[in-house]
């Protein structure tokens, strides 16, 4: 256990959920952290792996920072945080969350994550400010295709229609990430599946099978999370229900969280 430092002693009063199916009835509010983003997740995902996974001044990796979450979750667990993501909106409104702290433990910056000679220009600076060498654990929670379109960039994933161009895209990603990150330290995916052209495309499955087939890592979980309170759903069950028994289709309710042990 020592890429934590969680008291195994006391371990019953711990508040790690080690099972692999998470019901959480609605988001975690307080603080920093609100809803103002589509597709933002909540904070209860990066609270259970940054605590599981790593330990008090290591270094958490965000390639699709959104609106801040993990880097509001690290901050409150005493972790360092390098933030990147391409939205340059989203960019600004963290820092002005993060006001003058950002400067000293966590780091925020424009950054297109499959681009590999941007990715390691701006996590070098990172790591040259921070006093470090390498991260010590990655949460990844990228756009699902083209369903919800965060910019018009080219570069954005959230503008690709076409699954293989997605993993190609995301699989550069997953590398740059891992280049950085210690051997035997983790990675983490929050990603749901989604219905295109009247079917489901599970997309979730072909980047844990893209992951499996390209990196030396051991999967070592498959959580499914499932958030009642989600703004999409919030009111709405009874015409969700009547459209899917009007049809042929499921409602979806989860995503899937794949943690990942890198091997050296």
């Amino acid at each position: 256990m020592k890429f934590n430092d969680l008291n195994i002693q006391n371990w019953k009063e711990l508040d790690i959920n080690v099972d692999s199916l998470w019901l959480i009835d609605e988001r975690y509010k307080s603080g920093k952290h609100s809803n103002i983003y589509h597709g933002n997740f909540i904070p209860q995902i990066p609270y259970q792996l940054i605590k599981r996974y790593t330990k008090e001044n290591d270094i958490v990796l965000d390639t699709f920072l959104g609106s801040g979450t993990t880097m509001y979750v690290a901050e409150e667990l005493n972790r360092y945080c390098i933030g990147f993501d391409i939205n340059r909106e989203m960019i600004d409104y963290v820092k002005q969350q993060m006001n003058d702290l950002y400067y000293s433990k966590y780091f925020i910056k424009e950054c297109d994550s499959s681009n590999k000679l941007l990715f390691n220009e701006k996590i070098q600076e990172a790591l040259t400010i921070i006093g470090k060498n390498s991260i010590q654990f990655a949460i990844l929670h990228p756009p699902f295709l083209d369903i919800v379109k965060f910019t018009d960039k080219k570069e954005d994933l959230s503008s690709i229609s076409d699954v293989n161009i997605f993993l190609e895209k995301f699989k550069n990603v997953v590398e740059n990430s891992f280049r950085f990150l210690e051997n035997n330290r983790y990675l983490a995916i929050v990603i749901g599946d989604i219905y295109k052209n009247g079917e489901v495309v599970p997309l979730s499955f072909y980047i844990m099978d893209m992951i499996k087939q390209n990196f030396s890592v051991k999967l070592k979980g498959i959580i499914i999370k499932n958030i009642e309170g989600n703004r999409g759903k919030i009111g709405k069950q009874d015409i969700w229900k009547y459209r899917a028994l009007n049809s042929d289709y499921f409602i979806f309710k989860h995503e899937y969280i794949f943690v990942f042990k890198k091997e050296s």
